[in-house]
């Protein structure tokens, strides 16, 4: 990707049938939210009135590049849930985006989980998503 602090990601990440991660992140975090869009949609827009995201998405620690979420490891059908259920630099990350496009979304700590450990995301951490937005409701 082109957009400072954001990580590098592992295979062709353009090709939106098969996943891809950002590997582990260099140097500092950013500090506020970062995204970069890797393939731009031609689709409808996530404006800020949509309440619901289908998407496919791995998500990974910046500091060491672990994966600690992926709807790949459950299938290739999308996942869907409301943006108002997700950190809020998920939800902040996916505005504007196009359906049919991958977006990478660095989500500094206090925009995701803050200092608290919530399962496999220890305190502090940011978080990087590889996100394809299937479809907008």
């Amino acid at each position: 990707p082109g957009v400072p602090g954001i990580p590098a990601l592992t295979g062709n990440p353009t090709d939106l049938t098969a996943p891809s991660q950002a590997q582990p992140g260099v140097g500092q975090p950013p500090a506020t939210l970062l995204t970069d869009d890797v393939v731009v949609g031609d689709g409808a827009k996530v404006g800020p009135d949509d309440s619901t995201v289908q998407v496919r998405y791995t998500g990974t620690l910046f500091a060491g590049g672990k994966v600690f979420d992926s709807s790949w490891s459950r299938g290739t059908q999308p996942v869907a849930f409301p943006l108002d259920q997700v950190v809020p630099g998920f939800a902040q990350g996916m505005a504007g985006m196009k359906q049919g496009g991958r977006r990478v979304i660095v989500i500094p700590p206090v925009l995701g989980y803050g200092d608290s450990t919530d399962g496999p995301i220890p305190g502090g951490s940011t978080l990087v998503f590889v996100v394809d937005l299937i479809g907008v409701t």
